[in-house]
């Protein structure tokens, strides 16, 4: 995963595997030895900072160091020491279109009831996770027949998440968060040729964010 703290990671990580400070490290690249001080990786007001392009193909030329090993860097990896698979876990799974029904969730939207099946999945250390299989193509061209989406219902829920939404008819849904207040939820369509949606909060029973897809 590209971020800003993973890239700093193999930062401070290349400077430890060739036992340097980042300090030491920027020297050798040609470069200010302040340039990777943990003082100036965030900006005053708190905005991430992110090294130049050109300092990070420095240091690697620097330490003669792979494309392929900084990668490993930042996902926390060993280079040249084989990636371990990730454990797996089981996952409830149910089609979307079954997710309507009653019974197969609690007052709470975490999974309830029989009538579930299962699929494993890399391990994702969040227990309450459970898998929704998409049916039809009324969430075009976002999910299509047969996607998987995993959803947690532990997960906090921010304005532009994907989520999956249960009213207390019945129906279930899944949206864009808008907007929330105490009183209202604006919901934006996936698919273009369905209308955006905005309920009343004591209409909707449960709300759970959409943490990926397997397409």
């Amino acid at each position: 995963m590209f971020s800003h703290d993973r890239i700093w990671l193999a930062i401070d990580a290349l400077a430890t595997r060739h036992r340097m400070s980042p300090s030491g490290l920027a020297r050798r690249a040609g470069l200010d030895p302040t340039t990777f001080n943990k003082s100036k990786r965030n900006a005053s007001d708190g905005r991430p900072r992110w090294p130049s392009t050109e300092s990070i193909a420095k240091v690697i030329a620097a330490t003669g160091t792979s494309i392929e090993e900084f990668a490993a860097l930042m996902r926390g990896e060993t280079p040249g020491v084989p990636r371990s698979p990730s454990p797996a876990m089981s996952v409830p799974l149910l089609g979307f279109a079954e997710a309507g029904g009653g019974g197969f969730f609690d007052d709470s939207g975490f999974p309830a009831g029989q009538g579930w099946d299962e699929i494993a999945l890399p391990s994702t250390g969040d227990e309450t996770v459970y898998a929704l299989e998409v049916s039809g193509q009324s969430m075009m061209p976002l999910y299509r027949d047969g996607d998987i989406l995993i959803v947690s219902p532990a997960a906090a829920v921010r304005r532009g998440d994907r989520v999956v939404v249960r009213t207390r008819e019945g129906e279930v849904m899944a949206k864009i968060l808008q907007r929330q207040t105490s009183r209202t939820i604006e919901l934006a369509s996936t698919n273009p040729d369905f209308p955006d949606r905005q309920f009343q909060m004591d209409e909707v029973e449960w709300m759970a964010r959409i943490l990926w897809a397997s397409q």
